[in-house]
């Protein structure tokens, strides 16, 4: 499915550690599995200094506990094999008691029989496998301080198990496989619809990496679901995904996310003003859906994205010599011309923003880091020494544009001025 990142140790710089676990990755973040790094196959403790961010390793997270959708099967919205679809809810109160954040999980995709057979055998393929609880940081965390905008509402995980970004409608009965991710995101919307998020007066849709993708590709249809005068407002995070040449002049994006819409049937399921005019594959590439998306949108991305660099970029089909195998472990080792490639991929990445960014409904805030997913991690999100672009941090800016406190549009300036980034470090055993 995705490339492996082979026998590495992977580092948080500032301030978390990540460390191999019988040579699988899995992400953990305060005891959490982070959704956003699951295509980079990471596993990750955390390690917080304490002295100098003033956490406390005992501060866990609230732990939510996981519903299935019964009335799912009756509807054909199923998971990879065959299960139930499902998601973590905590109840919102007081003042926030009326409003919705619903956040679609991510986790990379799959894009072959063989890839999706195996996937249907985690969590991302099967309820099943699925954690019972999930822990709710960054965006969802309930701690005022924490998350100061959002922290009493009402606050949902949509759990990912079609591997398509919420987006197919197909199955392929010989390898008794089901790709329902439409199914499944209308499914969990009356679901929701049915607990009270019908009567919202705000709402957000919310995604990190591969569900940054589904809330782009469904945030007019979010918007539908409610009546005009509710707030109704989407958030992608690590969500832009660019139809870039790689270091050896392939487009390896462009044939993951082409076997991908064949595979799970997407093409019919993409918006119609981008299908149009072009090849359902183009389509699935969020850079050329934003500046249609006719509800507020908000980007946060970084601008040399982990994902992108070390599964699109450099990828090792495409670096057989390792050219790039140091440069994509730690960004310090980067040669004068493989850090002019990565400057020409966010210029890319800026010219993709620029209508986009014409409209004031919508909002962005584009980091110099080598990340991926910021909302979903509280270090990020909102902590000591969470990342900033002058005075504003990931979790102010967000605010801010969706409360309509200001217009928000922030673009940092180029690698290496910013000294506030959470990098990601990769190193050997």
């Amino acid at each position: 499915m995705m490339p492996k990142l082979g026998n590495l140790r992977l580092f948080l710089v500032k301030p978390m550690k990540i460390f191999w676990v019988l040579g699988v990755i899995i992400v953990l973040i305060s005891w959490q599995k982070v959704d956003c790094f699951e295509g980079l196959n990471v596993t990750e403790m955390v390690a917080y200094d304490e002295q100098k961010y003033g956490w406390v390793l005992d501060n866990k997270p609230l732990m939510v506990g996981l519903t299935l959708i019964s009335s799912a099967a009756a509807k054909g919205a199923v998971c990879l094999d065959g299960s139930l679809p499902g998601y973590h809810l905590h109840r919102g109160y007081g003042s926030g008691a009326n409003s919705w954040l619903v956040q679609l999980e991510g986790g990379g995709w799959c894009d072959t029989i063989r890839n999706c057979v195996y996937r249907k055998k985690t969590r991302h393929g099967s309820s099943k496998y699925m954690e019972k609880f999930l822990a709710f940081p960054g965006l969802l965390s309930n701690k005022l301080s924490e998350n100061p905008d959002f922290y009493n509402w009402n606050r949902v995980k949509i759990r990912y198990c079609d591997g398509g970004s919420f987006s197919g409608d197909s199955q392929n009965e010989k390898a008794q496989l089901y790709f329902r991710g439409q199914r499944i995101y209308s499914a969990a919307m009356e679901e929701l619809k049915s607990l009270g998020m019908r009567y919202a007066n705000q709402a957000l849709l919310s995604g990190c990496s591969a569900g940054g993708v589904a809330s782009i590709l469904h945030c007019d249809e979010f918007r539908s679901l409610f009546p005009g005068h509710t707030r109704v407002k989407c958030l992608s995070d690590a969500g832009l995904f660019l139809d870039a040449i790689d270091v050896a002049g392939h487009r390896t994006m462009r044939k993951l996310f082409g076997s991908l819409v064949r595979l799970q049937g997407v093409g019919p399921h993409l918006p119609r003003s981008c299908t149009s005019r072009l090849n359902p594959i183009m389509c699935f590439f969020p850079h050329r859906l934003i500046a249609d998306v006719k509800t507020p949108l908000f980007l946060v991305n970084a601008a040399y994205d982990a994902w992108q660099i070390q599964a699109s970029l450099a990828p090792a089909s495409s670096d057989p010599q390792g050219k790039w195998y140091a440069c994509k472990l730690n960004n310090a080792h980067c040669s004068a011309p493989q850090m002019r490639f990565l400057q020409g991929f966010r210029r890319q990445m800026l010219g993709a923003i620029t209508r986009f960014g014409k409209f004031r409904k919508n909002g962005y805030f584009i980091n110099s880091c080598f990340a991926h997913g910021q909302t979903e991690r509280q270090d990020t999100w909102r902590a000591p020494g969470s990342p900033h672009i002058g005075n504003k941090g990931i979790a102010d800016a967000v605010g801010n544009w969706y409360f309509d406190r200001a217009e928000t549009k922030i673009i940092d300036c180029p690698y290496p001025c910013d000294r506030t980034c959470h990098n990601l470090v990769f190193q050997h055993l």
